[in-house]
């Protein structure tokens, strides 16, 4: 039996409705917090965006966004309780947010709390999906390419809480290049938050598909990279608008190890081990025998597709 193990939780959020005040979402976050030290977890992730409804939903300015929506500084007093539990529980956190920075840069932004309050890590989203016009006959917008800038770095792995731990958003879970620069730092557990909307406005998708698309990138990308995934959702219908939920732990067999069964608040926790992703890192994906990136260029040099290659003309 291993000893290495990472008591690791998901705090799966319900709705955020535009009403609530920042103080109510904190409180929910603590009950949780609570909740997750109490049944042995040493970290907890929520969800992106979780102080505040999805608002990239509704038209408005940048400047209206940015007064209502986004934290100037992390923590402030409203956040502050956040940090002062975690610090006297023991227990670090991941938790997502919309970011304005000293220079009026607007980021969906995600921190990695240690166990002694300290942020040890952030991350900005790279991959924002949606548009940045007005869809005027869309029955809600999905403005991030509006609200906020792309990530100006990319996905990084930190040492806290005795794993390495890489983060991501939302989005970013669908493409692999996320989750292999992070294996390649060596990470043995992603963390991420998401707001998924159950319905695609941009194209007439299954509604059914929106949860399979969900899942299978995760476990795949779990097993393929030998980590541990852990994934929140925030969920369920704000202000009428829906998303979707399943909040995940998969294991690196990409197995699911925990998922939620409900669209409201809701814990669920494993615990983590960390020697099983470094078994399958010697047994099957053995990145420095077996890879060999002389023939991985065209990932990098295209953006997207094109003609074939000419030495296959």
């Amino acid at each position: 039996m291993s000893s290495n193990k990472l008591g690791l939780a998901v705090a799966q959020m319900g709705p955020v409705h535009l009403s609530d005040s920042r103080g109510a979402v904190v409180a929910r976050l603590l009950a949780m917090m609570r909740e997750a030290k109490g049944r042995g977890a040493r970290l907890v992730v929520f969800p992106e965006l979780a102080l505040t409804t999805f608002f990239p939903r509704y038209w408005m300015t940048e400047t209206e966004a940015q007064e209502r929506f986004f934290e100037k500084t992390m923590p402030n007093a409203q956040v502050q309780p956040l940090f002062d539990e975690a610090k006297k529980l023991g227990i670090g956190f991941y938790l997502g947010f919309a970011e304005l920075t000293p220079e009026g840069r607007p980021y969906n932004t995600a921190i990695l709390v240690d166990q002694n309050a300290n942020i040890v890590g952030r991350y900005r989203k790279v991959h924002l999906p949606g548009h940045s016009d007005h869809k005027k006959d869309a029955p809600f917008q999905h403005l991030e390419k509006k609200f906020f800038d792309v990530g100006n770095k990319p996905w990084g792995v930190w040492n806290a809480m005795g794993a390495r731990i890489g983060m991501a958003l939302c989005n970013d879970r669908r493409w692999p290049e996320t989750w292999r620069v992070m294996s390649l730092q060596s990470a043995e557990v992603v963390v991420l938050g998401y707001n998924t909307p159950s319905q695609n406005i941009h194209w007439d998708e299954p509604v059914h598909l929106r949860m399979h698309h969900h899942l299978i990138t995760m476990q795949a990308s779990a097993y393929q990279n030998c980590v541990w995934a852990a994934a929140a959702a925030k969920c369920g219908r704000e202000d009428g608008f829906h998303m979707i939920g399943g909040s995940v732990i998969v294991a690196p067999t990409g197995e699911i190890a925990a998922q939620a069964s409900t669209e409201d608040d809701e814990v669920i926790c494993v615990n983590a081990d960390l020697d099983l992703g470094a078994a399958f890192r010697k047994n099957v994906f053995d990145f420095a025998r077996h890879r060999r990136p002389e023939h991985y260029q065209l990932i990098v040099d295209r953006v997207g597709p094109g003609d074939p290659l000419p030495e296959y003309q």
